[in-house]
């Protein structure tokens, strides 16, 4: 019986994060009538609200720098990070065709980007890591520079004040305002941009905004369509079970929309998917304290799910140790984490990994130990001299923190112990430990600052960046959750982004990037933009894939195409 449709392009793409835009720019340069639709009323989905960093080794960006890899160290990185849960052919798709991907973007006029030199990679005593780091990033943008499709652009909730915006670099050097030159100056950067943008009015961008926007840019000079406020309802699929399309929900409106070449699924994880959540994630980190985009339910792998894919990895997420707001925001620990003068125990009132590691590493150890929520124990010495969940050196923490409990002082360690819950005499035991180590410089338990990434955010005046006694009160402990940036398993894809079926065999006509999928990290993390990189990547396969190959239709498919 022949289907009807509202709408025909070659490739239809679900999604407007980086992936899903990356790979709309592909599909056009080769040739495909591709459109994107995005469910929300904003587009670049939780890449937008990111710290928008790309890790893919060799870029362009990095080369003409001199950071030039050797593609089998790279690929033993992965590998060594990976331990088997990745194929090889997905890691080897990867790392042979990150580098075209970008060489493919270095085209546009308006994909301007910067190494951040330093930001090391996250596991970089690893053979193949890399201490400099392969992390790229967006040089700011002028989101004037968008015109009509500015207001749809998706705000970051990390926007400063007055028009002030920071670089990954510049938050690297601004977390040390009062202890280094490089600080000091960051922040005398950061009073000349207000002051500029207050008399030039500009609409200054960083980060995930800054890369989204520039994509976005660069989608509108590849002539791709991209509708908002369109939500798929359903894959489509002819008799032999290939997918010819969607049907979506448009402002009110059911459309029916034919895809020629397939269908991309860049939809997102399940972040905000509570009975999802229930389901796969581990029990302590169920609760719903995720940074990512709130259209992100799980849709693309649901769907999946009903066409019979297979997934992997459901039960893990781009973990972050995170302070939950008591007004709903989650606010992600990051640099915070590298604070000398601090420590973050349990329930006990004792240490239980290393506070500086990769984020998520360190909520893996949290998870697996039962350690939610965790205290994060500083004095006031680290209070006035570094940031904390974006709350300057020298300020007060909001009363608000203090009323719901997410933050308590005391004069005293036994009386800081006795605020929250824990045994006064370990914890008391926990930091007189913990300040041996400092007066050392090592941390004989778990090595704090031993790796070049645990150093990245720590304070270079300490003879170990990370480590200094905990010793001036008041005394500060601050509840640290179990928060992810998205949820990390999904649909299982090969290496050019097609859904595979448990039995191995693909789902003619889909494919899927980003967190949809089961991601090419396992349950790692290679280093900054591990989770962006290969969105876009894969995304980027996926259209060089569906340009290559015509799907195989039904009769009754092939007569209504014709």
């Amino acid at each position: 019986m022949a289907q009807t449709w509202d709408t025909t392009v070659d490739f239809l793409i679900v999604g407007s994060g980086g992936g899903g835009m990356s790979a709309g720019i592909a599909a056009a340069d080769l040739g495909l009538d591709t459109l994107i639709i995005e469910k929300g009323k904003k587009f670049g989905g939780s890449t937008a609200i990111s710290g928008g960093g790309i890790w893919i080794p060799n870029a362009p960006t990095l080369t003409r720098r001199g950071m030039v890899d050797d593609p089998a160290a790279v690929r033993r990185y992965l590998r060594t990070l990976t331990a088997g849960t990745v194929s090889d052919a997905r890691i080897d798709a990867y790392v042979d065709n990150g580098p075209k991907l970008m060489q493919l973007l270095d085209r546009s006029k308006h994909m301007k980007l910067y190494w951040v030199k330093g930001y090391s990679d996250y596991h970089p005593e690893e053979d193949g890591g890399s201490p400099l780091g392969r992390t790229i990033e967006c040089l700011p943008f002028d989101t004037r520079k968008l015109k009509e499709n500015e207001q749809f652009q998706r705000p970051n909730s990390m926007k400063g004040p007055l028009g002030l915006w920071v670089t990954s670099k510049d938050y690297h050097d601004l977390a040390m305002v009062k202890r280094t030159w490089a600080g000091r100056r960051a922040s005398l950067v950061a009073a000349w941009r207000v002051a500029s943008n207050m008399v030039r009015r500009r609409h200054m961008a960083t980060g995930g905004r800054a890369l989204v926007a520039r994509l976005r840019m660069a989608l509108a000079d590849a002539g791709v369509p991209l509708w908002l406020r369109t939500s798929m309802t359903e894959l489509v699929t002819d008799e032999r079970g290939t997918v010819i399309g969607v049907v979506a929900e448009r402002e009110g409106r059911q459309v029916r929309i034919r895809a020629r070449r397939g269908v991309l699924l860049a939809t997102g994880g399940f972040d905000h998917n509570q009975q999802m959540r229930d389901e796969y994630l581990p029990e302590h980190g169920r609760a719903n304290i995720s940074a990512g985009a709130r259209e992100n339910v799980g849709d693309g792998i649901t769907e999946g799910l009903r066409l019979g894919a297979a997934v992997d990895l459901m039960d893990d997420a781009w973990w972050m140790p995170s302070v939950f707001h008591p007004m709903g925001a989650v606010i992600p620990l990051v640099s915070e984490r590298c604070i000398p003068p601090s420590v973050i125990v349990n329930a006990q009132g004792e240490r239980f990994t290393n506070e500086s590691s990769p984020y998520v590493n360190f909520v893996h150890d949290q998870l697996e130990g039962g350690h939610v929520p965790a205290w994060f124990v500083m004095d006031t010495k680290a209070k006035n001299r570094y940031p904390f969940a974006q709350v300057l050196p020298n300020m007060p923490f909001p009363q608000g923190f203090y009323d719901s409990g997410v933050v308590h002082r005391a004069d005293t360690l036994p009386e800081l112990a006795a605020a929250i819950g824990v045994p006064a005499e370990r914890l008391v035991a926990t930091i007189e430990r913990f300040n041996g180590f400092a007066r050392a410089g090592k941390d004989e338990d778990f090595g704090r600052g031993d790796s070049a990434y645990d150093r990245y955010y720590g304070d270079p005046t300490m003879k170990n960046p990370n480590l200094d006694e905990i010793v001036k009160g008041p005394f500060y402990a601050i509840r640290c959750e179990a928060g992810d940036l998205g949820t990390k398993g999904g649909l299982v894809t090969d290496e050019n982004s097609r859904v595979l079926r448990g039995d191995g065999t693909a789902i003619d006509g889909l494919y899927a990037t980003g967190n949809t999928t089961a991601s090419v990290m396992g349950n790692e993390y290679a280093g900054a933009g591990a989770t962006i990189g290969p969105s876009m990547v894969f995304g980027y396969l996926a259209a060089k894939y569906a340009a290559a190959h015509t799907l195989p239709l039904s009769e009754s498919t092939e007569a209504a195409s014709a």
